[in-house]
């Protein structure tokens, strides 16, 4: 009798293994997150790839990170007992404004620790995702590219639009300001920057410049974002 439920145990332990594998394999596959639990501490990862898809679908064939899918993950983060820290990394094209301000201000209101790392790219309405967490890291190959909000529909040719996209500009400046170390005005300066990109105003920041203009806090990688992390959590 000992021996089968020795063996029995083994079986369920086994089975276990196998079925929290395959959530985990399931969930980076359709939603593009992992809770690392085999470290020190465990942390929630949340990648932010591609296109930041709002209430309109992206055209078919493009990388998209629906902001429908991230929500319920913040929330999930900030509640669950057993993730003690978040980190997002970011590679994106920018995308929906309104979606993109959203999870920023989300990413900001999460009371554990928490860290952002820009790989590749943070573009447009990826910026205020990259300094809306705690610390926020960028490697040196990636790149910020700062400009002005675009809008790709139809619009009226009235004052009143116009104010609108004055208005949603202000917000997106002041939330990179009151998140970074960068002024409204610095901010705005390298918006409106022209020579830079090819029929388009703005300026195209490398990870090294992106630190040294105090929009991103550190030049680091995984570990020094996971390191920062591990830190924070101990210092509780």
């Amino acid at each position: 009798m000992l021996t089968e439920n020795a063996g029995g145990k083994h079986m369920n332990d086994e089975t276990q293994q196998t079925d929290a594998r395959r959530l985990e394999k399931e969930e980076i596959e359709d939603l593009g997150t992992v809770t690392l639990a085999r470290g020190e501490h465990v942390i929630h990862c949340l990648t932010v790839i591609g296109q930041i898809e709002g209430h309109s679908e992206a055209p078919q064939g493009q990388k998209t990170t629906k902001y429908e899918h991230v929500i319920p993950q913040l929330v999930a983060a900030q509640e669950d007992p057993r993730i003690e820290g978040l980190l997002v990394l970011l590679n994106t094209v920018g995308g929906d404004v309104e979606a993109g301000l959203a999870l920023a201000e989300l990413i900001a209101s999460v009371s554990k620790p928490s860290a952002t790392l820009v790989l590749g790219g943070g573009h447009s309405i990826g910026i205020p995702l990259a300094v809306s967490a705690r610390r926020s890291f960028i490697v040196p190959t990636a790149t910020m590219t700062v400009h002005p909000v675009r809008h790709s529909g139809v619009i009226l040719g009235v004052p009143q639009t116009m104010r609108s996209f004055e208005q949603m500009q202000q917000r997106i400046t002041g939330f990179v300001a009151a998140h970074s170390g960068m002024t409204e005005k610095r901010y705005t300066d390298l918006m409106l920057h022209t020579g830079e990109l090819v029929m388009d105003m703005g300026t195209v920041l490398d990870g090294r410049r992106a630190v040294k203009e105090k929009l991103i806090d550190e030049l680091g990688g995984l570990s020094d974002a996971l390191a920062w992390l591990y830190k924070e959590i101990e210092r509780k």
